[in-house]
């Protein structure tokens, strides 16, 4: 029986995740849940997991749980609020595996707390490697902590790496293993098609319509800027500990090959299935072992054909802040991913257009590459004071 902690339970990969432990309750155990407010989905599932903790960000949350929870006489939960508490669950003893599945950098912390712990981490949180890189690998290091990545990219990579890389994520060492490229697929989002020139005006709406994947708003907001893949290929160097020069990003509207390898020999592995994130976390939850995830097989039969075009950084100039980033350090990577999501955010209330929030991300990028940063309290920093920053674009 193995014990899990879903950091983000109420998200979209916190519920893929539920729905793949509840085919499988005779394996996996949930023994916490976390969310920031919703309390009405995660007493939902307190009723069907009963895990020993839950914690809820805010404290009026929190309340309101304890209420409900009260009220059903159920009293074997512990509730708890804070960011802090986010930190304690992760590291508790009493889980062997993490998902962190908190969107956004406020989701860093507590991943690194599991990492620090040496638990089983299942990596659906890509700014904890974008915001902190390095330092994070190092904790990785001294902690011996297992890292699975679930990104459904990411999870395609490591399913086509030999054996003995999958052993070493984040101290990979493809070279040796005859790997020359990683081949990072994208689907272009929902305005691939859509003219230059109309991008201005597309509604929040129309950029959170992805046509193949079901996400977040936040999430669809940066597949439709393609800032989720650039964040993404920023985490695969961390990942998979190659260079920006090691990485290609392949648009694929289909989205049914997730990634590739390519091989000194001129082999290319791929790795395909329906897009439907429950594949990736069924893999990581019982890696190495294979369990069924509640997703149906790849049909060949009615899968329509595979497509593959190059990326127009003109349509997409966040994709291509994001590669710089990842090629000028540490700082340039924090302040972006701070940045972005100060705009999205502000996109999504209707406060700026859509084409600002590469404008802003740049600004702020800009702004702070030649910072040092070493240590997480400087990432923090950095992090507060560049929201801060996009923040007063927006004002602007």
């Amino acid at each position: 029986m193995n014990n899990i902690c879903i950091l983000g339970s109420t998200g979209s990969i916190g519920v893929s995740t539920l729905e793949v432990i509840s085919c499988h309750q005779d394996k996996f155990n949930v023994v916490c849940l976390t969310a920031n407010t919703g309390v009405d989905k995660i007493f939902q599932q307190c009723l069907a997991f009963l895990p020993e903790k839950v914690v809820m960000v805010s404290a009026t949350a929190a309340t309101q749980l304890k209420a409900k929870l009260q009220a059903e006489n159920i009293t074997s939960i512990t509730v708890l609020s804070g960011a802090k508490a986010l930190e304690e669950v992760a590291a508790d003893e009493d889980s062997d595996t993490v998902m962190a599945a908190i969107v956004g950098a406020s989701g860093l912390m507590p991943t690194l707390a599991a990492v620090k712990a040496g638990k089983k981490v299942l990596l659906a949180n890509k700014e904890a490697l974008v915001t902190s890189g390095a330092i994070f690998i190092e904790a990785l290091k001294n902690s011996g902590a297992q890292l699975l990545p679930i990104d459904s990219e990411h999870n395609a990579i490591f399913q086509c790496l030999p054996h003995t890389e999958q052993q070493k994520t984040g101290f990979c060492q493809l070279q040796e293993a005859g790997i020359t490229k990683i081949l990072l697929t994208g689907s272009g989002g929902p305005f691939r098609t859509l003219a230059l020139e109309k991008l201005a005006s597309v509604t929040p709406e129309q950029a959170c319509a992805h046509p193949n994947w079901n996400m977040g708003r936040k999430i669809s907001v940066d597949s439709a800027t393609m800032m989720n893949k650039g964040l993404e290929f920023i985490e695969a160097k961390w990942l998979f500990n190659v260079d920006a020069d090691d990485i290609q990003v392949v648009l694929h509207p289909q989205s049914t090959i997730h990634s590739m390898v390519q091989y000194a020999d001129g082999s290319v592995i791929a790795q395909m299935g329906n897009p439907d994130m429950r594949t990736p976390i069924a893999h990581a939850l019982a890696f190495p072992q294979r369990i069924e995830s509640g997703v149906s097989a790849l049909d060949f039969f009615t899968t329509s054909s595979f497509d593959f075009e190059e990326v127009d950084y003109q349509k997409y100039p966040n994709l291509k802040l994001a590669i710089n980033a990842c090629k000028l350090g540490q700082a340039a990577c924090t302040a972006l991913n701070a940045a972005n999501e100060i705009a999205v955010a502000a996109f999504l209330n209707k406060a700026i257009k859509f084409t600002d929030i590469a404008k802003i991300n740049e600004t702020s990028m800009n702004k702070f590459v030649s910072e040092e940063v070493t240590n997480i309290e400087a990432v923090l920093d950095l992090d507060k004071r560049a929201r801060a920053f996009a923040q007063s674009l927006i004002v602007k």
